[in-house]
């Protein structure tokens, strides 16, 4: 979509920060991204072309004890490299926090407290004219007095009010504090753009709920008036009317209405508790019913951010942004909801709606919000950028912001399929499972494809599967469809599809008859991709190709990077590293991977399968005993291949499960988590194999640059899970 630059909406970001307290102990956000040590940060933000940034200036970091000197130096120094870079700050001082130890949600403290600390941040940075005192205050008083997860750990509708009245009261007495020493200071505000769904049965409580998601901005705004649902519901579990009255009496409504949009924002409350998993089985005291996100359920009415954003703007009749928006997901679907939301906010702004921005959340990513950062650290969630190196590196997210920032459109062919959250496939059907198994229905042909070369190989078919689950528009070619050492036939088939990538997945794949058809195996595994790369790097187009740990001899005793010098023993090795140079050499932007020892649940060729069918035969199985590998989990290897052939990622990669074990270790691993009988298993050195091609006894691999797969352990339980529900499934359709 383009507009006019001057009209056009804005794109802003932000650094997730909570600084959340759990029982005496803070959690950090910044400290586990390590954005404390990294000013470079804020000059790859420079580079997206945004214009504010939600930026931290956290109480309980700069503040811990009372009457204590605050050490601004850092934050200056931050601050001031913003304004060298165009980018306006909003200044964030409490992000699902309960402060400082010194304070408390009960006494007035907290707002004494937050309101002292906002004069100090204005009188050290008077030019800062955007603030967000206290984010989401609805949402952290649900997560710290109603369901307990946070300090104070309470669980009461009670408790829940008394943090929320302590976060709005504070929010309006820090912006007054604020405007004595910057009169032109203007509030931003957020929360969560939630609604709740229901049967005809629980409507009362889907209703009492979306009743519940206004109070903060009307108490800020001084709308929650005596003759409100929200007010007699508070009187009644104990509010007193005076704490109501303040509100309006005192109260700042704010200049820009910020609402954060997930997934989980939307919710679908269902007295039918056998059509769910246990984990969404809930209630309120009268009725049990699952309580799920409405992605996950398959609904008549209307639902979604458009629907949600016109309910605020004809409630509030105030001005509107979208101050976070973020999801984890692979890549596509990362675009495709961000982009999502852009269409979304322009269409209501054609319609007369006052929103201003859409905001890039968790730009560096964030940790254990999967647990609801209940932890230290936690599950790492990439962001615009990823973290997973120690250093920002961008992410396809990033030139999307970019374009859309800069230019006010963006292009990419994913964009033409829907994400996972709209297709029929995902929703909770009748029964136990959550997800179907069956296939996304294919798309009309309507943008260029993802080309795949391998059909009929195992790591093609994994491909295949792979881009049928994201939903990526493919072609997929067998060898008998186009001879990839042919280069006029390869132009031809490229002019004809005109896909955006290329993923060579076909090559030569045994070892042992590949030292008497060495001449099959260069066609293969270095003519063809070569020829690829090569048309690749003159049209432009992305190009993906997998090498192997076959590329090195063993002599390490330590895992392999990929700076370390290849030194093949085998003519298939060879011809790896042959290839590996030349595409190097040919198409610098080529992405080529390498990895070991795959596995998956869609083939009966890869070694976890043949021990698993034969201990469950009740055969013995040889394993060598003294040959070090890094198991690859083949669904995790594509995801992330694809991942970071969209984010334009080049040059080598290692790319396995984490973990080193021989081949016999892994046959009592799988042995053991299939709960089959080990003893059947042989564990023998290389030599007893009878083997023909010369092998690495260690070819562990890792990766210096980064880039992290899940432990083998956890691959291998996955693995199991996928196989039996795979086969499960292919029963009932028989």
């Amino acid at each position: 979509m383009k507009s006019n630059k001057k009209d056009k909406l804005e794109i802003w970001g932000g650094i997730e920060c909570t600084f959340n307290r759990i029982q005496d102990n803070y959690l950090d956000q910044l400290e586990y991204s390590g954005h404390y040590n990294r000013i470079s940060d804020l000059d790859h933000l420079g580079s997206l072309g945004i214009t504010k940034l939600r930026y931290p200036i956290i109480w309980e970091k700069h503040q811990p004890e009372l009457d204590t000197d605050i050490d601004w130096s850092r934050t200056e120094r931050y601050l001031n490299r913003l304004r060298e870079l165009d980018i306006t700050p909003i200044a964030s001082l409490v992000h699902h926090g309960s402060g400082p130890k010194y304070v408390n949600f009960y006494d007035g403290s907290f707002e004494e407290g937050l309101a002292a600390y906002a004069v100090q941040v204005a009188k050290q940075f008077p030019w800062l004219e955007y603030y967000t005192p206290v984010n989401e205050p609805l949402t952290t008083a649900r997560f710290c007095g109603l369901y307990g997860h946070w300090y104070p750990h309470k669980a009461s509708d009670y408790d829940f009010f008394k943090v929320l009245l302590s976060e709005c009261k504070a929010t309006v007495m820090a912006m007054k504090a604020i405007k004595q020493v910057n009169p032109d200071a203007k509030l931003i505000q957020t929360d969560d753009l939630g609604k709740c769904h229901s049967t005809p049965l629980l409507q009362y409580q889907a209703d009492f709920e979306n009743e519940r998601r206004w109070v903060s901005y009307e108490l800020l705004s001084g709308k929650l008036t005596p003759d409100k649902m929200m007010w007699k519901y508070m009187v009644k579990v104990g509010i007193k009317e005076e704490e109501l009255r303040y509100f309006l009496e005192n109260n700042y409504a704010p200049d820009i209405c910020g609402f954060n949009y997930y997934l989980t924002s939307e919710r679908y409350l269902d007295e039918d508790l056998q059509k769910y998993p246990a984990q969404y089985h809930g209630g309120n005291g009268k009725h049990q019913y699952a309580d799920v996100h409405t992605a996950l359920v398959k609904m008549d009415e209307e639902s979604g951010a458009y629907h949600l954003i016109k309910e605020a703007w004809e409630r509030l009749q105030l001005p509107l942004a979208i101050t976070e928006c973020h999801l984890y997901s692979p890549r596509e679907d990362q675009m495709r909801w961000f982009y999502d939301m852009w269409l979304t906010l322009n269409r209501l702004r054609d319609e007369g709606v006052d929103i201003r921005t859409l905001t890039a959340w968790a730009l560096f990513g964030l940790h254990g919000w999967n647990r609801l950062c209940t932890e230290p650290w936690g599950e790492y969630e990439p962001g615009v950028f990823s973290l997973s190196s120690g250093e920002p590196r961008p992410t396809a997210m990033a030139r999307l912001i970019q374009e859309l920032s800069i230019q006010g459109a963006f292009d990419h062919p994913i964009l033409a399929g829907e994400g996972w959250w709209k297709r029929d496939h995902n929703k909770i059907p009748v029964g136990k499972r959550v997800r179907s198994l069956s296939k996304p229905t294919k798309e009309a042909q309507c943008c260029r494809p993802l080309v795949i070369i391998g059909k009929n190989g195992t790591l093609g078919s994994a491909v295949r599967q792979i881009a049928e689950e994201r939903n990526i528009q493919h072609v997929v070619l067998s060898r008998s469809e186009l001879d990839i050492a042919d280069s006029a036939k390869v132009e031809q088939m490229i002019n004809k599809l005109n896909p955006w990538a290329i993923i060579n997945a076909a090559g030569y794949a045994n070892i042992d008859t590949a030292e008497s058809e060495v001449k099959d195996c260069l066609k293969s595994n270095f003519k063809g991709p070569v020829i690829l790369a090569d048309i690749c790097a003159r049209k432009h187009i992305r190009f993906l190709t997998f090498s192997s740990d076959q590329v090195f001899d063993g002599r390490k005793s330590t895992p392999y990077v990929e700076s370390d010098r290849p030194a093949p023993l085998s003519s298939y090795g060879k011809s790896k590293v042959k290839a590996e140079k030349k595409i190097q050499e040919i198409n610098p932007d080529a992405l080529i991977i390498r990895t070991s020892s795959f596995f998956g649940p869609w083939d009966e060729q890869n070694f976890v399968f043949q021990v698993l069918k034969a201990l469950s035969e009740q055969r013995s199985i040889k394993a060598a005993n003294d040959v070090y590998v890094s198991a690859t989990y083949l669904p995790d290897l594509i995801h992330e291949s694809l991942n970071m052939l969209m984010d334009h990622e080049s040059g080598i990669f290692h790319l396995t499960n984490t973990g080193i074990i021989t081949w016999a270790g892994l046959a009592e691993k799988v042995a053991e988590i299939a709960e089959l009988d080990r003893s059947r298993i042989e564990a023998v050195p290389l030599k007893e194999m009878g083997l023909t091609a010369y092998r690495p006894k260690y070819s562990a691999l890792i990766s210096e640059k980064g880039v992290r797969m899940p432990s083998l352990d956890d691959a291998l339980q996955r693995c199991f899970a996928r196989m039996e529900n795979l086969y499960a499934y292919q029963r009932r359709a028989g």
